[in-house]
C-alpha cells in the first residue's frame, strides 16, 4: 500500500520559489565586483533567475547541459545558479584557483556549452578559450558600462543578455532524481573527479544542514557565505539560507581581514563560514585594530582541521560560538557539525575545547562508521583510529564517467579516505588523511593533532606535520612552521611547548621554519608539495625518536 501524499518533486528552484514567496523582502547584500555594495532581496532574485531561464532556453540550453560558472559570492552568482537549475540544465561551479591546466581538463570533461564569469576572471579565460571546444558562449557578469573589451567567444554583457527577456516564463518540471549541478574535486592527486549532485541530493542537504545540531539557520539569521559557491557546492548555503528565509550578504570579491570584517559589522552578520585561512586573516586583522564582533554568533570552520586556538580566541575573546565542521565534495558537503549534544552540554573551558577538536556528529542522512583495512567495523572509543566510511541520500554513489572507482563500495558505502575515531557518544574526530598518517614503528601519528598543538603556541602563524623518511622507525614527524610577522622562535621553544600535551614518542624530532606553506585551490595544506620537498631531508640524528 503506498501513501496518499501529494506527488512533490523535490527541485531546487522551490526553494527559490519559497524565499521570494514569504521571504520576499529578506535583503541579499552584495559587494560586487564592480566595486559599490548593493542590496537586492529574494523576490528580485527570483524574477531575475527566472529571466535567466528564460534567456539559456533562447541559447538553445536544454535539461542535462552544463552551464559553467566562475566568479564569486554575488546576488549574480546565486540567480544563475537558479536560472540554470531552473530548466533542468545543470550549474558548474569552476574553481579559478586551479591551475590554468586543471581548468581546461575539468570543463572539456564537463562538456559545458557556456561560461558565466565575473570580470575577474576574463583574462584568465582568455588565455585558455582556445582549449576549451565546448564553450559556446561567455556571459560576463557585469553591465555594458563595464564590459570589457575581449575576444572571449560569443562574449555578452550580463544584464544586457537577460534585458532580451521579459521573465514571463515557468520552470521546467522534471524528476527530483535530474542532475542539478557539478563540482570537481582539487586533484591532489591524478586529475580532478567530478561529482554530480541532484535535485533531491541538495534539496535534502539544505534541510540537514539548517537543522539545530548543524547550523542552526532560522529566518532571523544575516547569513554570510563567505566559502565560496565555487568550493564544495558553496557548503550548501546558496540553499540552505534561502529555503529558511535568512538575509543573505555576499562578500564579493574581497577575502582580506579587513573586508570581510566591514560586511560583518555593517550588516550585523549572525552566521558565517570559511576555512580556518579566512579567519586567520580577520583574527590578525581585529588583533590588530581592537575592533570586536558585536552581531556575530556562530561560525563554522571546515575544509582543514580548525585549530584549538582559533577556537578559543572566537570563542572566548569574541564571543562567537565555533562550529567545527567536516565534508566532502562527495557529501554535499557537510557530513558532520561539532555541536554540543546533552552528554557534553555541561562542559566549559579546556574540556568543551577537547570536545570541540572532534569533527562533531553527523545529522539524519548521513551513516558513518570505521573500519580496518579489511573493512571490519572498529569500536566507538574515542581512540581506534579507522578508515571513515559513509553513505546517505546526499552522498554520490560515483564519479562523473569513471567506472568503478574503488572508494566506492559494493555494500554501499564511500570511503572517504580520512582516517579517524568515534567516541561512545558519535563525535566522529580526523586524525589524518589515510595517505598523511604518519607510521611510526608500527604505530600511527595524527599530524593534525600536532599541527593544532603547533599553531597554539603564541608565535606561531601557521604549522604542517608531514612524515619524512627514517632509518630506524620507517617515519618521524617534521613540523614545518611559519612564525607570526616580527617573531623568532626556537625549535626546542616550540617542541617544549608541546611536551607533555600528547604522548612523548609523538614529539617532532625537527622543526623547519618557511616564510610559507603551500596551499590547494581549496585552502588546505599541500601535503604531497611539502613531502616532496622534504624527501631528502636529513634528520640532525637518526636516533631522535628513542
Amino acid at each position: 500500500m503506498l501513501g496518499l501524499m501529494q506527488d512533490w518533486p523535490l527541485l531546487c528552484h522551490r526553494i527559490i520559489d519559497h524565499a521570494a514567496k514569504f521571504h520576499g523582502s529578506r535583503r541579499v547584500v552584495s559587494r560586487s565586483v564592480e566595486g559599490p555594495i548593493v542590496e537586492t532581496n529574494y523576490a528580485a532574485i527570483r524574477a531575475r533567475a527566472l529571466k535567466v531561464a528564460q534567456r539559456l532556453e533562447k541559447d538553445g540550453i536544454r535539461l542535462g547541459d552544463r552551464v559553467a560558472t566562475m566568479a564569486w559570492n554575488t546576488a549574480r552568482h546565486l540567480e544563475a545558479w537558479y536560472g540554470i537549475l531552473g530548466i533542468g540544465a545543470v550549474y558548474h561551479t569552476v574553481n579559478p584557483r586551479l591551475f590554468a591546466e586543471q581548468i581546461v581538463w575539468i570543463v572539456n570533461h564537463a562538456e559545458d556549452r557556456m561560461m558565466m564569469v565575473d570580470l575577474t576572471f576574463v583574462r584568465l579565460l582568455e588565455s585558455i578559450a582556445d582549449k576549451l571546444p565546448s564553450i559556446e558562449r561567455y556571459v560576463v557578469l557585469t553591465d555594458s558600462a563595464h564590459m570589457p573589451q575581449t575576444r572571449l567567444r560569443n562574449a555578452v554583457a550580463y544584464e544586457e543578455w537577460i534585458g532580451e527577456v521579459d521573465g514571463d516564463f515557468a520552470w521546467k518540471q522534471f524528476d527530483e532524481n535530474t542532475a542539478a549541478g557539478m563540482c570537481y574535486t582539487s586533484g591532489t592527486t591524478g586529475n580532478p573527479k567530478g561529482v554530480l549532485y541532484s535535485h533531491r541530493s541538495n534539496v535534502l542537504h539544505a534541510f540537514m544542514a539548517a537543522l539545530p545540531d548543524c547550523k542552526g539557520l532560522s529566518s532571523r539569521d544575516v547569513v554570510m557565505p563567505v566559502v565560496p559557491l565555487f568550493h564544495a557546492n558553496g557548503w550548501s548555503l546558496a540553499f540552505s539560507t534561502p529555503l529558511v528565509g535568512a538575509s543573505m550578504v555576499m562578500p564579493g570579491a574581497k577575502m582580506d581581514g579587513a573586508s570581510i570584517y566591514e560586511m560583518l559589522n555593517t550588516y550585523k552578520v549572525t552566521f558565517t563560514a570559511a576555512v580556518p585561512t579566512v579567519w586567520l586573516m580577520l583574527l590578525q586583522d581585529l588583533e590588530k585594530t581592537g575592533q570586536k564582533l558585536p552581531y556575530l554568533k556562530r561560525v563554522v570552520i571546515g575544509g582543514s582541521a580548525c585549530p584549538r586556538a582559533m577556537t578559543k580566541t572566537f570563542q572566548d575573546v569574541y564571543g562567537v560560538e565555533v562550529i567545527h565542521a567536516w565534508g566532502m565534495t562527495e557529501m554535499s558537503p557537510l557530513g558532520s557539525l561539532c555541536t554540543m549534544k546533552p552528554e557534553y552540554a555541561q562542559l566549559s573551558g579546556e574540556a568543551k575545547l577537547d570536545i570541540q577538536q572532534k569533527q562533531g556528529h553527523p545529522p539524519f542522512g548521513v551513516d558513518m562508521k570505521i573500519t580496518d583495512d579489511h573493512g571490519k567495523e572498529l569500536p566507538w572509543d574515542g581512540k581506534t583510529f579507522g578508515r571513515l566510511k559513509v553513505r546517505g541520500p546526499a552522498v554520490a554513489r560515483s564519479y562523473y564517467k569513471v567506472a568503478d572507482d574503488p572508494v566506492f563500495e559494493e555494500d554501499g558505502w564511500f570511503d572517504t579516505g580520512d582516517v579517524a575515531t568515534i567516541d561512545p557518544y558519535g563525535y566522529m574526530q580526523i586524525t589524518d588523511r589515510s595517505k598523511d598518517v604518519i607510521k611510526s614503528g608500527g604505530e600511527w601519528i595524527s599530524s593534525i593533532d600536532l599541527e593544532n598543538l603547533a599553531v597554539g603556541h603564541p608565535k606561531v602563524a601557521e604549522a604542517a606535520v608531514i612524515g619524512v623518511s627514517h632509518p630506524k622507525w620507517a617515519e618521524r614527524p617534521l613540523l614545518v612552521v611559519v612564525l607570526k610577522k616580527g617573531e623568532s622562535a626556537t625549535k626546542e621553544e616550540l617542541i617544549d611547548f608541546m611536551r607533555g600535551k600528547v604522548a612523548k614518542w609523538w614529539l617532532p624530532d625537527d622543526v623547519v621554519f618557511v616564510d610559507e606553506i603551500p596551499h590547494t585551490a581549496t585552502g588546505k595544506i599541500q601535503k604531497l608539495a611539502l613531502r616532496q620537498r622534504f624527501r631528502d631531508y636529513r634528520w640532525p640524528t637518526a636516533e631522535a625518536a628513542e
